[in-house]
C-alpha cells in the first residue's frame, strides 16, 4: 500500500467476475468457439508460477516506503508464456496511483514500493485461438518473512510463489500448430497417424527476444518447480517415513517384550 491509505484490501473490493477460478495444481479452461477444428481427447498444459519478490529498503526505509516489490506471472521454468497469454491485468490496492495495471507483453509483472500487504488480483487474457475466457488468480502480497521476530535483512528478499498448471482441453488445430515446439508448454502425444501443419514462423525477432525471460533480473530468487526437484523431495520424505516406521516397530517390539516378561512373572 501507499501512504494515502492504511486499510488492507478487503474481499468486497475485488472486481466481480464470472470467470473460472484457480483450482489446486490444474485449472481446466474451455473454449466456446466451435468454428475452428478441434482435436478431441487432447490437452495442452501450461505450467505457471505466480507470486511476489519483496526487498526491504534497509536504511532507506521509511514509514510508508519500507519495501520494493514485484508481483508477476511467469512460466514455471521461466520460459516465455506470451505464446498463450495475450495480456495480464493486475489489480492493486486502491491507494496506488492507477491501481489497474495492464501488461501486454512479457515479463508479465508489476514493480512497486510501499509498506503494506494486500491481495492482488491477476487476470490472464489468452490469444483468440487459445481460449475466449480469462482466468483470475489471486495472490496475497508478502513483504515480511514468516519468522517476523527475526531481524530484517537486505541480503535476501521475501519470495512467495505458487505453482499451477493451466490445461486447455480439445485445443484447436491452429493453436496446436502454433505452439507445438514451444518450451513453455507440455505438448500432448498426438493420435497415431495424425500430422499437424508446419509450425508457424515468427517474423518479429525483436518481440521474440523481449519475450525471453530466462535471464530475468529476479531469476536468482525464483523457486524451482521442476519435476526432478519434486522427485527428490518425495524420495527424502519417503526415507523419513520409512525411518519413522522402523523406529515405531522397534518401540513396539520392546513394549511387547516387556509385556511378555511381566506376564511370565505373574504366572510364577
Amino acid at each position: 500500500m501507499t501512504s494515502s491509505s492504511s486499510s488492507k484490501k478487503q474481499a468486497q473490493d475485488q472486481p466481480e467476475t464470472s470467470e473460472p477460478t484457480l483450482k489446486s495444481l490444474k485449472t481446466k479452461m474451455t473454449k466456446s468457439d466451435e468454428k475452428q477444428k478441434k482435436l478431441k481427447d487432447i490437452e495442452i498444459s501450461v505450467p505457471i508460477v505466480y507470486g511476489n519478490v519483496a526487498f526491504w529498503l534497509g536504511k532507506k526505509a521509511s514509514e510508508y516506503q519500507s519495501h520494493k516489490w514485484a508481483v508477476y506471472v511467469r512460466g514455471a521454468t521461466n520460459e516465455d508464456i506470451s505464446v498463450v497469454v495475450k495480456k495480464v491485468v493486475f489489480q492493486l490496492h486502491s491507494s496506488f496511483n492507477n491501481p489497474t495495471r495492464v501488461i501486454e507483453e512479457p515479463p508479465f509483472e508489476v514493480s512497486e514500493s510501499g509498506w503494506g500487504e494486500f491481495e492482488i488480483a491477476m487476470t490472464l487474457h489468452f490469444h483468440s485461438d487459445v481460449c475466449d475466457k480469462p482466468l483470475s488468480l489471486y495472490h496475497h502480497l508478502k513483504l515480511y518473512p514468516e519468522d517476523e521476530s527475526g531481524p530484517l535483512t537486505m541480503k535476501k528478499p521475501v519470495v512467495v510463489e505458487s505453482y499451477d498448471e493451466i490445461v486447455f482441453p480439445d485445443p484447436s488445430e491452429s493453436f496446436l500448430a502454433r505452439v507445438q515446439n514451444h518450451l513453455a508448454l507440455t505438448f500432448p502425444r498426438l493420435p497415431s497417424g495424425y500430422n499437424l501443419p508446419a509450425p508457424m514462423q515468427v517474423d518479429d525477432t525483436g518481440k521474440k527476444k523481449r519475450g525471453d525471460t530466462k535471464d530475468h533480473s529476479l531469476g536468482q530468487w525464483f523457486t524451482s518447480f521442476s519435476e526432478a526437484d519434486e522427485l527428490l523431495q518425495l524420495a527424502a520424505a519417503r526415507q523419513q517415513v520409512q525411518a519413522h516406521i522402523a523406529k515405531l516397530r522397534r518401540q513396539i517390539s520392546v513394549l511387547e517384550g516387556q509385556n511378555q516378561t511381566i506376564k511370565t512373572g505373574s504366572d510364577l
